[in-house]
């Protein structure tokens, strides 16, 4: 008998999307303060 929880990997899926976008978006907020860095010196 195999443990298969469909809504556990679903769950596995979005935590991994999740993680996925905020890394992005802390990435893009880097970027833009960087970026503001450089223009104001």
């Amino acid at each position: 008998m195999t443990t298969f929880d469909p809504d556990a990997r679903r769950k596995r899926i979005v935590r991994s999307r999740n993680l996925v976008m905020a890394l992005l978006l802390a990435a893009f907020a880097v970027l833009v303060f960087a970026i503001s860095i450089a223009k104001m010196s």
